[in-house]
């Protein structure tokens, strides 16, 4: 039956409708997405039934990884480099007023000294992971400054802060949250990387080696058994950094098993951070603007924002390989990011009784409402969504344009935002990088 066939629904109704849209490259690769021998493989127990929401969402073939990859092309792609360069140069905002955030950012001095550690802990009595997150957007904004204006003072300091981990670190560790270190710090980490992945003193290969043997075996394990719990038990978030950190270490490394892996997952993963999963329900408003349901949006909404940041992250990066996952099942990440902005400026929105299943008995829950609870906060990672969609997709993205404009504005990046992890969970700076 194809959508056309389906009965009206009146608006605000929720649907779960998923419609095939193009590849960014237009064409489909005979695969179509390859299939994870294995990678799935451990059976976890699954959710009662999470009242059916899984079951209408259908396997859509995507074109899967590149034949030739594109360097630097995980985040940022030669183009988006340039004109950053451009437009900085001539002092044309908002290009050049993002500039002036990055460089007043204590970060992005040239004198930053790295702080490798052995054993990075984040969850448990003791941890250390504040360091790695701190150099890490130290590397990035280093690097960023160094493409824009050439000064390699802070080429060099971004490759010796990447040298002295890649030389350094063994294991992350702590409670599970240790999983979202790998997860977080593999993709941003992995970004860096691509962007000095030429440079000369910068040692490319021992940075994949940590990449491979550190981060990626916690992401490929969590997707992979969900520490044998139920599969809805973990978070969107949880599902996303892990597999934004495969997708990033895959385009570093040119690995095309580990770029399928991501996408496959993104597209059909039994996990909440699956697309059909991370927005269970679709809905339309009384103006006329699709919208879907964030999975985290009954929990409160500094989870629900980081979720746009994790997701975006991931749909860039393949962007930039050529693989359209903004648009997948019918632009369905959109319809997320349009509901969550238009909650967070101030604005109502329908919410639909979201349950799940917990532990390894998956012992049920529910939320019935959405939660107010950090409504209207600040993350930097609205520009990019704003310019993908509005700009390249041509899309009227209303809410998203308002919380990107009228609430974030300029975007600044970790150390803007204050000291606690989530200040830190987004690289940021977003039209200085992405701003067409």
């Amino acid at each position: 039956m194809s959508r056309n066939d389906l009965p009206p629904l009146g608006q605000g109704a929720p649907q779960r409708l998923h419609t095939e849209p193009p590849s960014r490259r237009g064409v489909l690769r005979a695969a179509g997405g390859v299939a994870l021998a294995g990678a799935f493989g451990a059976a976890s127990a699954r959710s009662a039934d999470a009242v059916g929401r899984r079951h209408s969402v259908r396997n859509l073939a995507l074109a899967a990884a590149p034949s030739v990859w594109t360097h630097p092309g995980a985040l940022h792609h030669p183009g988006d480099i340039n004109r950053a360069k451009v437009r900085v140069a001539a002092g044309i905002d908002p290009w050049y007023a993002d500039w002036q955030v990055l460089t007043a950012n204590a970060h992005s001095a040239s004198t930053w000294v790295a702080n490798p550690q052995e054993t990075v802990y984040r969850g448990g009595s003791y941890q250390n992971y504040a360091i790695l997150y701190n150099d890490i957007a130290a590397a990035y904004q280093n690097a960023l400054r160094w493409l824009i204006t050439g000064d390699t003072a802070h080429a060099d300091c971004a490759a010796a802060i990447c040298n002295a981990w890649s030389s350094t670190l063994t294991t992350i560790t702590g409670s599970t949250d240790a999983i979202l270190a790998a997860g977080i710090y593999g993709w941003q980490f992995a970004n860096v990387g691509e962007l000095l992945r030429d440079y000369g003193v910068f040692d490319l290969e021992a940075f994949q080696q940590m990449l491979l043997n550190v981060f990626y075996p916690i992401n490929h394990g969590f997707l992979r058994d969900h520490n044998f719990v139920c599969d809805s038990h973990y978070w969107a978030n949880w599902d996303l950094c892990n597999m934004a950190s495969i997708m990033a270490i895959a385009i570093l490394c040119e690995d095309g098993d580990k770029f399928d892996e991501a996408v496959t997952y993104f597209q059909s993963g039994v996990g909440n951070g699956a697309i059909g999963n991370a927005v269970p329900y679709l809905y339309t408003d009384d103006d006329g603007y699709e919208l879907g349901q964030w999975q985290e949006s009954g929990r409160d909404q500094g989870h629900t924002l980081m979720g746009m940041g994790q997701m975006g992250a991931l749909c860039e990066m393949a962007w930039n390989q050529g693989v359209d996952l903004y648009g997948y099942d019918d632009h369905r990440f959109f319809k997320a990011a349009q509901y969550v902005a238009k909650y967070n400026i101030g604005l109502d929105v329908p919410y639909t009784t979201y349950s799940w299943g917990s532990g390894s008995g998956c012992t049920y829950n529910e939320q019935t409402t959405i939660s107010s609870s950090g409504r209207g906060g600040i993350r930097p990672v609205w520009a990019m969504l704003h310019y993908h969609y509005n700009r390249i997709k041509g899309l009227d993205d209303k809410y998203i344009a308002a919380m990107s404009s009228d609430l974030v504005g300029i975007e600044g990046g970790g150390g803007d935002y204050g000291t606690t992890s989530g200040a830190y969970d987004q690289l940021g700076f977003g039209q200085l990088m992405y701003a067409k």
